[in-house]
């Protein structure tokens, strides 16, 4: 792994793609022990998260459901205060087990909206797994029921996460660097 430039800025080797399988396979393990004799429904949060999703579900060995939502919040290397849903769920999710699959979550803003989202659908229960966390900059008091991994307040690329479009295709995670 090599620093990277996507735009005009350069990103460093963070996470290895080893030690992400290793995290996503952590996570299939603790919702699997939490689902017995369900068929949950899986919700990707478009687009970071379906790298994400897409190795999660192929790990999951249960019966299971997938859909996506698709919220924005990011504008370049910073969260934006404002979180537009762009695409909405179909499926009945009424009686169901939802969990939300998150690439990453920091400031919260998008894991409310989510709150929001999901708080008239009448669930069985709603349950949040993400594989990054940045406690350092979480504002919001939710719950979150499965954290793969916390990390510093870095911003990152890879595995799904992009910079301005960029970046998403790489297994390994990079964060920006000042260094070139």
């Amino acid at each position: 792994m090599n620093t990277i430039k996507l735009h005009d800025l350069y990103f460093e080797p963070f996470i290895e793609e080893k030690e992400i399988n290793a995290i996503v396979q952590y996570l299939v393990q603790k919702v699997t022990e939490d689902c017995k004799g369900e068929v949950p429904l899986f919700i990707g949060i478009l687009n970071g998260s379906f790298m994400f999703v897409s190795d999660f579900v192929k790990a999951y060995k249960e019966d299971c459901e997938v859909s996506f939502v698709k919220l924005a919040s990011y504008e370049g290397t910073s969260s934006t205060e404002k979180v537009k849903q762009l695409v909405g769920i179909n499926e009945n999710l009424e009686g169901r087990t939802v969990v939300i699959l998150e690439d990453i979550i920091d400031t919260g803003n998008t894991l409310q909206e989510i709150y929001n989202i999901f708080k008239d659908k009448k669930v069985k229960q709603l349950k949040i797994a993400t594989l990054f966390f940045k406690p350092d900059v979480f504002k919001k008091e939710l719950p979150i029921d499965y954290i793969g991994k916390s990390i510093p307040d870095k911003f990152i690329v890879g595995y799904g996460l992009d910079y301005n479009g960029l970046g998403r295709n790489y297994p390994s995670i990079y964060q920006l660097t000042t260094q070139q």
